[in-house]
């Protein structure tokens, strides 16, 4: 635990904890469950060059998840080079200008350029669905979803949150789009959040046009940062 708070706090110069671009990777090299956590930093001196956390998630428990961060693309492959091991899967997230390195560390089953945005105050009116019952998640995160015939056909939640943002996702049936659900699920999602004192992201593949529109119908506006994400298997070293 002495050698995580270490760690972090070599990562924490090469993060702005107040930009939405570094609201994920700030939250998972910082802040997530420091047992499911390993946090890898590259310096030159006393410099930190470079970041590697791999963390343990809910979506996906066969697929470790991978944020890197670097001044340059050396600093880069020497943290994946470190950090992944040889055949095993990852969700790996970074900056677009690192895709050369990242490709190259990883066999690639699906490349995703996603969208950060934010949400503008001035453009969020939410409007109260009856329909919309908060239902906690297992992990006691918030969740709220619309139930149709029983099942659950729209919900939204909470991805992570740190002290200063907090990443909503939404998910919507394919029998009940176009009722307006989503966007009813995602409103009261970002109410709670807005209360809680962090300022709601959503983040987003640029290939997702429906996506795209319901997070600007509610007020989400694009901040203009990219993330680039590669879904694959880890090479074998040479």
């Amino acid at each position: 635990m002495d050698d995580l708070i270490h760690l972090r706090q070599q990562a924490r110069p090469l993060l702005d904890l107040s930009a939405p671009r570094d609201g994920l990777a700030a939250y998972y090299a910082l802040y997530h469950d420091p047992a499911r956590t390993r946090l890898l930093v590259g310096a030159e001196g006393r410099r930190a060059e470079g970041f590697l956390a791999i963390c343990q998630t809910g979506r996906d428990l066969f697929r470790l998840l991978a944020v890197l961060r670097a001044r340059h693309a050396g600093a880069a492959a020497a943290l994946l080079r470190r950090g992944l091991l040889p055949h095993r899967p990852y969700y790996l997230v970074t900056t677009p200008d690192l895709q050369p390195v990242a490709e190259k560390a990883m066999e690639v089953e699906q490349i995703e350029i996603n969208r950060v945005y934010r949400l503008d105050l001035a453009r969020y009116a939410p409007t109260i669905n009856v329909l919309v019952v908060p239902t906690p998640a297992a992990d006691g995160s918030p969740r709220f979803v619309i139930r149709y015939q029983g099942e659950i056909a729209a919900e939204a939640g909470v991805n992570w949150q740190s002290p200063h943002f907090a990443e909503v996702y939404v998910w919507t049936a394919r029998r009940a789009r176009g009722r307006g659900w989503g966007e009813a699920v995602v409103e009261s999602c970002v109410a709670w959040v807005v209360r809680s004192g962090v300022q709601p992201l959503y983040i987003v593949s640029e290939g997702n046009t429906p996506s795209i529109r319901l997070a600007e119908s509610v007020g989400f506006v694009d901040t203009g940062a990219r993330e680039f994400a590669i879904e694959g298997i880890a090479r074998g070293q040479a």
